[in-house]
């Protein structure tokens, strides 16, 4: 038995059978993910919350061009590897390896974090 199975039948009898809800599992370290696409959606929306909040940050402070976009992507990508590294310790090659899960819900991310940050900068920085 391998040590994810094992750990999801642990976590199966600890929680009297009962299922826990998926956003009370994504800030609980070493959650046990039943189904790939349930951690999958959890990546894809803490990604779209970092864009809002870094667009928000990155329009209030003029940040401006290329440096802003590159921030963006280290702090993006950097974030969520940290998450599921070494915060939720999963196996990432049952989710199709690293890269995988580092670009899941990326370029959505992406042009939802240009969009606010344009709509910030715009507001507060332009006559």
């Amino acid at each position: 038995m391998t040590s994810s199975s094992k750990r999801k039948e642990e976590s199966h009898q600890l929680n009297g059978g009962v299922k826990q809800p998926t956003w009370s599992k994504a800030f609980n370290s070493n959650a046990v993910w039943e189904e790939k696409d349930e951690f999958l959606d959890v990546i894809y929306w803490l990604r779209q919350i970092i864009a809002v909040i870094l667009g928000v940050i990155w329009g209030v402070a003029p940040l401006k061009g290329f440096l802003g976009i590159a921030i963006f992507c280290i702090i993006n990508a950097g974030v969520l590897y940290v998450y599921f590294s070494s915060f939720q310790q999963i196996d990432e090659e049952e989710y199709g390896g690293t890269w995988e899960l580092t670009k899941e819900g990326f370029m959505t991310s992406f042009a939802l974090f240009l969009v606010v940050w344009i709509i910030f900068y715009t507001a507060l920085h332009f006559d």
